[in-house]
Parts: C-alpha cells; structure tokens; sequence
C-alpha cells in the first residue's frame, strides 16, 4: 500500500511513472518502501512529449500496460495501477503474469492473453486480492480501477477482512458488456443470414528478482489468510 500512496501522491500532481516494477521498489533502514527511478515519468499534461512518443512502447515488458504497448496518445494513471496490479501479482504468486522467450512475445500476451488469477496458482490467497489485481490488471480502461485511491480503498476493505466493492462492481459491469456484446453479434449474425446471402469474412527480458518487496510479504501473509 506505501506503492500505491506514493502513486497517489504522484497522479495528484499530474505525473505518472510508467515503469512500475520490484526492481524500482526500494525499502529504507526504516523498512519504508520508495517507489524510484523516475526516468519514464512524465506529466500527462505534457502534449509535446507524449506526441513525440506516439506509437512507440515505452516500460518493462513483464509489467507495462496495454496502452503503454500501443504507444497511445492519453497515458495517464491506470496505466500505473496495471504495472503494480502485475507487480503484485508476480510478488503474490512468485512469476509475472505473463511469460515468453521475448519481449514482443511477452507484450503480445499483455494484450490478447487471459490472465490467470492469482488464487489459481497461489490457493492460500484469499479471493479477494485475487479480484483486486485483476481489476488492476484489466486490459480495457473502462474495465481497470480509475484512480489508485480507488485500489487503496480495496485493499483497505480486504485488509479488515472485507469484500473489495470496487472490484467487484467492475467485475458485474464487466460481464454485463460482455452479455451485451454477445447479444450484438447474434443480432448481427442472424441480420446477415436473412440480408446478405455472401459469405462475410472477416502480435527474454530476465526475470525480476523480488527482494525489494521482501517487506510488502508481511501486507501479503495477512491477504492469505483474511477471507471476503
């Protein structure tokens, strides 16, 4: 959660970082985690600098977002709640989410592969931080936490042993899209059956070693053993 502050921190004076990761984690003689290296942070007010990266990928493969791969224009926030969700998730789980013999394989499955929750290959995680790193994970803005408050609030509710809301609104509203998208494309399909007789036819960066959040195991133990 001292991650997420600091992002906090960072979101309310319009910077991002961009290259969320363990090995940018540091933790102090005090055991007081710093997010560091702010080589890729920028402010998303700057329109200079992200047109001039339009197009180009810019963060560690094992942990960039979607959007980051994409080169889109408007970065802002979420993208630094998807590279802490995959943080958290290769710190909870002991491997990163996603997994090739090359960077482009790597950001292609960031894009187009499902994610394999948490608590399906760590079972002593509670469902609950297992939900809250998938919705930090989501590849679809729309779907994806808006802001890192909202991931404190979650983890904060998990922490006192409760469901994380948020998450779990997501995850309805989600399936609800994906109800109505495939109500869309029967409609579609049945369209094109009655008006249309033709046939329609229709993309090894190292492994991370995560001794910088040896001290966030404790956050972790605690998610293990609290239920919903």
């Amino acid at each position: 959660t001292q991650v997420a502050r600091a992002l906090a921190h960072a979101h309310a004076r319009n910077l991002i970082h961009r290259d969320v990761k363990p090995k940018n984690i540091m933790i102090n003689k005090q055991g007081i985690v710093k997010l560091a290296d702010m080589g890729l942070a920028r402010e998303t007010s700057d329109i200079k600098a992200a047109k001039s990266e339009k197009g180009k990928a810019f963060g560690t493969p094992y942990y960039i977002a979607p959007e980051q791969i994409r080169g889109e224009l408007n970065i802002d926030g979420r993208a630094d709640i998807y590279a802490l969700g995959a943080t958290l998730f290769h710190m909870v789980t002991g491997r990163v989410p996603f997994d090739a013999k090359s960077p482009s394989e790597v950001m292609r499955k960031h894009l187009k592969e499902v994610l394999t929750p948490p608590d399906h290959i760590n079972t002593a995680l509670s469902a609950g931080i297992s939900e809250v790193i998938e919705v930090m994970m989501a590849k679809k803005l729309k779907d994806r936490y808006n802001s890192i408050e909202a991931v404190l609030a979650d983890l904060k509710a998990v922490q006192e042993g409760q469901a994380p809301l948020r998450a779990r609104q997501k995850f309805s509203m989600e399936n609800l899209g994906q109800l109505e998208q495939g109500m869309a494309v029967e409609i579609e399909s049945n369209e094109d059956k009655v008006y249309n007789e033709d046939t329609i036819t229709k993309y090894k960066v190292g492994v991370v070693i995560l001794g910088a959040l040896i001290a966030l195991l404790l956050v972790v133990l605690f998610f293990m053993t609290v239920g919903d």
